[in-house]
């Protein structure tokens, strides 16, 4: 038998030489995800404190009494969604050891629909704004919520696996009313839009955070339902206003003396969605024909953001304060409207004291 030529055995050993490290590494890589959902627990357990549930205002005609929150400071500054489960003097959060708290609304930006709210206790644990990062489609996330409302004491909060499928602006709907927010947010694959999930945090499967879970909405177009979230990118600049104590709800300005003839709704032409929440966004039903509203250029689905430079942030603050308004003096309002490019107009309306007053 021939021998095998000594430059194959030469070239044989050097392919080995090659190859084998690299089919000796090849087992390892593959293991890598394996040790990442290995860290999951840990990673899920330490954001669930940070997890609060919330209860306020609902339990009638749909409307879940309940929803989450993340705590955003040591001191017990919670960041959650601005809705009708907060229309109430008597919200309570439990955290997650199952203490329960009365709450103090610090805040809130009816444009990005987020609110603050306060509770007595110190050194929480806490997602810190400033470290959160923005994600990139095929992100893996985790969603922690109170969905269902399934945990009521000191139950962790749930946490659902998934991965963000887009980012794109938002053009949905709550019902028959659009949602005042207008900006970018994470698409999720994920079910995310169960009732009491809003306000939930979206996470890395490496624990950063990312962005909070939104309202359940449905697709403005398809009318099928929405599970998103929005960056925290988005949020950061008004949250920190709010904590910083930038933000003055109109109940702690200085007591007006009302004039004998003042401004209303009605003396304006304009007529509000149904107010069945103190809270209620102040969108705009429809306008009265030749109106001061309707002269101003005022619309059906515009949402007042403003009156005369002051924050409007329910159906309620606004009646309140054009009831200050001498008929006559000026009114500026400032609304956001439009869908696929929303935008900012300001508008300037006055009434005549002998002004008709009548909805159709």
């Amino acid at each position: 038998m021939r021998s095998t030529p000594l430059s194959y055995r030469i070239a044989r050993h050097v392919l080995l030489c090659v190859w084998l490290p690299a089919l000796l590494v090849l087992p390892i890589a593959k293991a890598a995800p394996v040790e990442a959902d290995s860290a999951l627990p840990n990673v899920i357990e330490r954001a669930q404190a940070k997890i609060v549930k919330i209860y306020g205002a609902g339990g009638f005609k749909g409307l879940h009494s309940y929803q989450t929150g993340m705590l955003i400071s040591p001191n017990g500054h919670i960041l959650t969604v601005f809705s009708h489960v907060l229309d109430t003097d008597y919200v309570t959060v439990v955290t997650y050891d199952g203490r329960r708290f009365d709450t103090q609304f610090v805040g809130a930006d009816p444009r990005l629909e987020i609110a603050v709210l306060k509770i007595d206790a110190v050194e929480l644990p806490f997602f810190d704004l400033a470290k959160a990062i923005d994600a990139d489609p095929g992100t893996r996330i985790l969603g922690l919520s109170n969905l269902f409302g399934v945990a009521m004491g000191n139950e962790p909060a749930s946490a659902q696996r998934g991965a963000i499928a887009a980012r794109t602006e938002l053009h949905a709907r709550r019902g028959q009313f659009e949602t005042a927010y207008r900006g970018p947010v994470y698409v999720l694959d994920a079910t995310t839009n169960n009732p009491g999930a809003a306000g939930g945090a979206l996470l890395t499967v490496g624990g950063e955070l990312v962005g909070m879970l939104g309202k359940e909405l449905r697709n403005a177009q398809n009318h099928t339902w929405l599970n998103y979230a929005l960056p925290i990118a988005e949020l950061r600049p008004s949250a920190t206003q709010i904590l910083a104590g930038k933000w003055k709800p109109a109940a702690e300005t200085p007591e007006t003396t009302k004039p004998d003839l003042a401004y209303s709704l009605e003396v304006l032409g304009i007529r509000l969605v149904p107010d069945v929440l103190d809270r209620t966004p102040p969108f705009v039903d429809s306008v009265r024909d030749g109106s001061p509203a309707a002269k101003a250029g005022i619309r059906p689905d515009d949402l007042v953001l403003l009156l005369n430079d002051q924050l409007i942030q329910s159906c309620t603050v606004l009646r309140d304060e054009l009831e200050t308004i001498e008929l006559g003096d000026e009114v500026r309002l400032t609304v956001l409207r439009g869908d696929q490019t929303p935008e900012l107009s300001e508008v300037v309306l006055t009434a005549a004291p002998n002004e008709p007053a009548r909805m159709p």
